[in-house]
């Protein structure tokens, strides 16, 4: 049986850091042509070791950050917001702290929303609508922060957190991020700090999602980095196949969050010569 999580998923931290660093600078600077970057900061692990690696990147200069709390956002993270943007010398003018509550409000009164999930997942699209609004306003791309473990399994808001335009750190599992956080030294608290995108009161990731990282990474490598059976990569980590065939349909189930939208095609370009649909439909 496999120690948990497995040895495969540990990195060379200051080559990911620096590979990491090169690529997004020439994406955001040459490909895009864009002159900054755009960060929600929450104060968790992985938006402050996007905003480290940002930086590295593109210099605290070019780094602009939103902070964007709700009433149920813990003081302690918008207090390890404000210590990262401070250890990371962004100018003060670079960044800004909005209670989005007012916003968040209105839009689920107005669809008389109540369920938690639903209003969470608003909550997140909001943040996105504010990234935007400022990367545009500041001739900036807007920087993912999602990572590999949540956007393999669908944990994540889609046209929310997984909007943006470039994510640095989303071929990296939670365990991995973590390597690299304490690698560059971000706050200790930061790393201590269970995950949870804070969507509502006392909203924690491991609970969700039912499992902890470690056995989840460990999980979604073996069967899909490594394509072993859902029967071998159980015997392998000690846990029934049963988990590892629900994390399989978490998989499968949250496709179509990572695709663009489906496209019904009709026009006669699209099918080449055997298109056979009446002329009269287009």
């Amino acid at each position: 049986m496999r120690e948990i999580p497995i040895r495969e998923l540990e990195i060379d931290p200051e080559f990911v850091a620096e590979y990491l660093s090169k690529r997004l600078r020439q994406y955001v600077l040459d490909y895009a042509g864009r002159t900054g970057g755009v960060i929600g900061l929450s104060g968790g692990l992985d938006s402050t070791v996007t905003s480290y690696i940002t930086v590295r990147a593109l210099g605290p200069e070019r780094v602009r950050c939103l902070i964007l709390p709700t009433s149920v956002t813990p003081k302690e993270d918008l207090r390890d917001a404000l210590k990262v943007v401070e250890e990371l010398s962004i100018p003060e003018a670079n960044y800004r702290v909005i209670d989005i509550d007012p916003i968040v409000e209105e839009l689920s009164s107005s669809l008389t929303v109540t369920d938690k999930v639903v209003k969470g997942n608003i909550t997140a699209r909001v943040r996105m609508i504010m990234l935007h609004a400022l990367a545009a306003n500041t001739d900036s791309l807007v920087i993912g922060t999602s990572d590999k473990s949540e956007l393999t399994i669908g944990y994540f808001t889609k046209y929310g957190d997984a909007g943006v335009d470039v994510m640095p750190i989303a071929d990296l599992y939670k365990t991995q991020v973590k390597q690299l956080g304490r690698h560059l030294g971000i706050p200790q608290e930061v790393l201590d700090k269970p995950p949870s995108p804070r969507l509502w009161r006392d909203h924690l990731a491991a609970e969700e999602i039912g499992m902890s990282y470690e056995l989840l990474d460990s999980i979604l490598y073996l069967r899909f980095d490594e394509w072993l059976s859902p029967q071998t990569v159980a015997e392998e980590l000690g846990v029934s196949p049963s988990l590892v065939l629900r994390v399989e349909r978490m998989v499968r189930s949250s496709q179509h969050k990572r695709m663009m939208p489906e496209v019904f095609r009709v026009g006669r370009r699209s099918h080449g010569s055997d298109w056979r649909y009446p002329r009269q439909w287009y």
